[in-house]
């Protein structure tokens, strides 16, 4: 199966939802920060916290939301050691005793999200690190779960799965495509 599984609706109707849950979870937005996983994580991310923004007077998306860059965290460098190393921005909230969304548009072997959490630990001490993705596509490689998703996507080892973002790509769209390859986190 190939093709387009999700178009601008559906992301825009997951992201809020995962606003939503985020907030139901927490019992509000009071101690919620979200870090953005560059390079697709981050644009989701600032969505998220939109969304929440729209819903809860105060929340200042700015304040709440920022990016964490895990370049210097991977367990591959070895094997692509000319990675670009990103930008971490910690929110002004800060990270310590606060409730840290990490964000990111796939969740596959569940490797990226090792070295995001190792990355949050020479930050600060969060009371609470959650996981939410856009898409689960199995295949974990670590014991890792996303607490909020957008959409489980089962996959077969050899397909690959694409997120384009209008920040990014120009579109919003998720594809599945044949081959070898695809996101690791």
């Amino acid at each position: 199966m190939t093709g387009t599984l999700l178009g601008a609706p559906d992301i825009s109707r997951a992201l809020t939802r995962i606003a939503h849950e985020i907030l139901e979870r927490n019992d509000g937005p009071g101690s919620v920060v979200l870090l953005g996983i560059p390079t697709r994580g981050l644009p989701l991310a600032e969505r998220i916290a939109r969304r929440i923004s729209e819903v809860e007077e105060g929340f200042e998306t700015q304040a709440r939301c920022g990016a964490l860059d895990i370049t210097m965290y991977r367990d591959d460098l070895h094997r692509q050691p000319t990675r670009t190393i990103g930008t971490t921005r910690v929110p002004s909230a800060g990270i310590d005793d606060q409730v840290v969304v990490l964000v990111d548009d796939v969740l596959h072997t569940g490797r990226t999200i090792r070295a995001a959490l190792d990355a949050i630990k020479d930050l600060g001490r969060p009371r609470a690190v959650q996981l939410a993705v856009l898409v689960d596509r199995g295949h974990r490689e670590l014991p890792i779960r996303a607490d909020f998703v957008g959409k489980n996507i089962p996959t077969s080892r050899s397909e690959r799965v694409d997120v384009h973002l209008t920040e990014i790509d120009g579109e919003d769209a998720v594809i599945l495509a044949g081959g070898r390859g695809g996101d690791d986190a």
